[in-house]
């Protein structure tokens, strides 16, 4: 999901999940402590410890997180970067399904996870054109 259509998904679907995890709760931290607990990304994936540890490490080898001495991770600038455009991709995907499918929300939600993986940049583009004439935020 970042230019081109041969360089759209350059992690894979579980790295996007993992960067769209640590992304989505560094929010909930507010602005003063952007690093989360790997527990919490286990938890909010409903997978282990140690798959989160796997890939934490292969996240760290392609610069996108850093973890401190204590175990928190934080996302480096390209990995937040990243982060975002999956979850607006989500977000947008949602709303979508939701406002002008009238699919469920819960449905609707899981759906467009699995979706923010295989649409191309510019078909994610168009649609938040779409969306945005629409009258729909995604902000």
């Amino acid at each position: 999901m970042i230019s081109s259509s041969s360089e759209d998904h350059s992690l894979t679907r579980a790295g996007e999940d993992y960067l769209e995890s640590i992304y989505r709760l560094s929010l909930e931290g507010g602005e003063a402590d952007r690093s989360v607990r790997s527990v919490d990304v286990a938890e909010q994936l409903e997978v282990s410890k140690a798959s989160v540890n796997k890939a934490l490490n292969q996240l760290k080898d392609m610069g996108m997180v850093v973890q401190n001495r204590y175990g928190r991770v934080t996302l480096t600038e390209e990995g937040e970067k990243y982060a975002k455009i999956v979850w607006r991709s989500h977000r947008a995907l949602r709303a979508f399904l939701e406002a002008d499918l009238g699919v469920d929300p819960q449905v609707a939600d899981e759906e467009a996870c699995h979706m923010e993986h295989v649409l191309s940049a510019d078909t994610m583009t168009r649609l938040i054109a779409y969306l945005e004439k629409q009258g729909v935020s995604i902000a």
